[in-house]
Order: C-alpha cells, then sequence, then structure tokens
C-alpha cells in the first residue's frame, strides 16, 4: 500500500493535470452555457384558458453538455498517466502492476472527491433556480437528477469508468504502440456495429429501449461500476509486458 501512496504522491506533482485542468474547462464550458441561455430567453408556448389563450413562459429548465467537459478531460488525464508517465516512474524502481493499482487509486480518490463536488454544485443549482437563466448544467436528465447520494455515487463512478478505461487505453499505447492503440479502437468500433446489426437483425430495438427506460439510476450506475471493473482488470492484465 505504501508503494501504491507513493504512486498517487508522483501523480500529484502534476497538479496541473490532475488538478487544475479538469476544473478549468469545466468552468470553461459552464461560463459558456450561462452566456448562451442569458442571451436565449426562456422558451415560450400559448396555453389556452378560461379567458382565452395566454402566453406562458417555460421555466423548466434547460438542459446543457457543458458537465461533459469534465468527464472527457478525465479520460484523457486516465490516457497520459500511464502513457506519458510511466517510463519514469519504472526508472524510480516501481514495478508495472504497483504502478498501474497506484495510479488507479488516485483516479478513484479523485473521482470521489470531484463527484461530491459535481454534488455540491447541482444542489447550488437547483437552489438558484438554474443559475438564474433555468439551466440545467449539473442536473443530467436521468443520469444526475436524482438524491444527491445518487447523484454523488453515480458521477463518481462514471468518472472512474473514463480514467480506467482512459489508462487502458494508456497501457495499450505503452505496448503496441500507435498500430496497437489503432486496433485497440477498431476492435471495439467493430464490437459496437455487430452489436447494432445484431439488435437491428432481431427487430430488438424497441426491447432494448424498453430495458434502459425501465433501468433506474441506480441500476445504470451498477451497470457502470460493473463495467470499470472489467476496465480495470483488463488494463491490468495488459500492463505486466507493456514497453518502457
Amino acid at each position: 500500500m505504501s508503494t501504491h501512496l507513493n504512486v498517487a504522491r508522483y501523480h500529484l506533482i502534476q497538479r496541473g493535470n490532475f488538478l487544475v485542468m479538469p476544473w478549468a474547462w469545466l468552468a470553461f464550458g459552464f461560463c459558456v452555457d450561462l452566456v448562451i441561455f442569458a442571451l436565449i430567453p426562456a422558451g415560450h408556448h400559448d396555453a389556452l384558458t378560461a379567458h382565452g389563450t395566454v402566453q406562458v413562459t417555460d421555466v423548466s429548465g434547460r438542459d446543457a453538455g457543458g458537465l461533459g467537459s469534465i468527464f472527457a478531460v478525465f479520460l484523457s488525464v486516465g490516457i497520459t498517466s500511464v502513457a506519458r508517465s510511466l517510463p519514469f516512474a519504472l526508472t524510480l524502481g516501481v514495478s508495472r502492476r504497483s504502478y498501474y493499482l497506484g495510479t488507479a487509486l488516485t483516479g478513484g480518490v479523485l473521482a470521489v472527491a470531484y463527484g461530491l463536488t459535481i454534488t455540491l454544485l447541482q444542489a447550488i443549482e437547483r437552489a438558484t433556480g438554474g443559475w438564474g437563466v433555468s439551466a440545467h448544467i449539473f442536473q443530467v436528465p436521468y443520469i444526475l437528477d436524482g438524491p444527491w447520494y445518487l447523484t454523488w455515487l453515480t458521477s463518481t463512478v462514471a468518472l472512474a469508468l473514463l480514467f480506467t478505461y482512459g489508462m487502458w487505453i494508456g497501457v495499450v499505447h505503452r505496448r503496441w504502440n500507435v498500430a496497437g492503440t489503432m486496433t485497440f479502437g477498431a476492435a471495439q468500433v467493430t464490437v459496437a456495429v455487430a452489436a447494432i446489426w445484431l439488435v437491428t437483425w432481431g427487430h430488438a430495438w424497441s426491447g432494448t429501449g424498453r430495458f434502459f427506460t425501465a433501468l433506474s439510476a441506480a441500476g445504470l450506475t451498477g451497470v457502470l461500476a460493473a463495467l470499470a471493473c472489467v476496465l480495470l482488470a483488463g488494463g491490468y492484465l495488459t500492463v505486466r509486458r507493456a514497453a518502457v
């Protein structure tokens, strides 16, 4: 465990990558969303009442995608934490597997902290009526719109999933270089296309839609957690022969 903690400290020397860049990009996306919603008034529609037709302002909330920036950056941080930082760590006497587990520990702890911060920002968003412009930046429909503890859990798991996926991409790049990375990506695209073809061939789109619609946010979080474990195991099995 002490080795894993040392690896975590090694990563946090690069504060710009792990502590600054994710929030800088989120702040940028947040400001862009607020400016857009401030310039575009909330939607209006006509409602028929006993006294005639009146115009009603829709203030239920407008969804934005600025929150996705921190998840995208977390994926890239996971990639660089292995693809760029592994060789120097090995020269310090750290084994590949210890480095991998220490890096996963770093990502997991940061995911918990960042998930809590997202939950707090969502609470502020609810209290201010969507930052005064009816914006849903931290309230993502179906995924992050439930109780605070579920928002914390789901955002933490999603961040950990993307970080772990990025780690595996970084390991593949260290082991098989660019050709291996491209092959790795192509294999995933092939699997996705095959799954889409099977669903289409079996006329199962309606059933698939009902499955995901019936799946609760907690159930979705469980699926993401299981997938994160699979990705973590895949990277762990791959890193033992990663080139320096």
